[in-house]
């Protein structure tokens, strides 16, 4: 299996993770009894945390299929290489560092290290587009 695909793999074993932090913690918020229960009535509001991870969670979805879909066609395509392999390492590496820079509410560091993820799904789609 490449690289690439090896690290996308990677990047949905973080996105379990990413759905798993915010789901967790809101369990501990809203108790036992109303999370497996029929969640009729109003839950209290999210904690400060739990929704900053939630927020990321949502963001990492929002790039997710068009970094799953730049992977696959650059592998499909038989476009792999060092631009797709480097973009791959950046996509994920940023989005590892991204959730607890979000969970911690830096602001800035955490838009810069968005910004990277963002080149290296770039990066890729470069590679599959020359």
């Amino acid at each position: 299996m490449s690289t690439e695909l090896t690290l996308l793999g990677w990047t949905l074993v973080l996105a379990i993770v990413q759905i798993l932090l915010p789901a967790t913690l809101r369990s501990k918020e809203t108790g036992l009894d109303y999370n497996v229960g029929a969640r009729d009535g109003h839950a209290p509001p999210a904690g400060a945390v739990t929704a900053r991870l939630q927020r990321a969670q949502a963001n990492l979805f929002e790039t997710l299929p068009l970094f799953a879909a730049a992977v696959l066609i650059a592998h499909v395509g038989g476009r792999e290489g060092d631009l797709t392999r480097w973009g791959c390492w950046l996509y994920l590496l940023a989005r590892i560092v991204y959730v607890p820079l979000y969970a911690a509410g830096i602001p800035v560091l955490r838009t810069l290290v968005w910004s990277v993820s963002v080149a290296g799904l770039a990066m890729v789609l470069v590679a599959i587009l020359r």
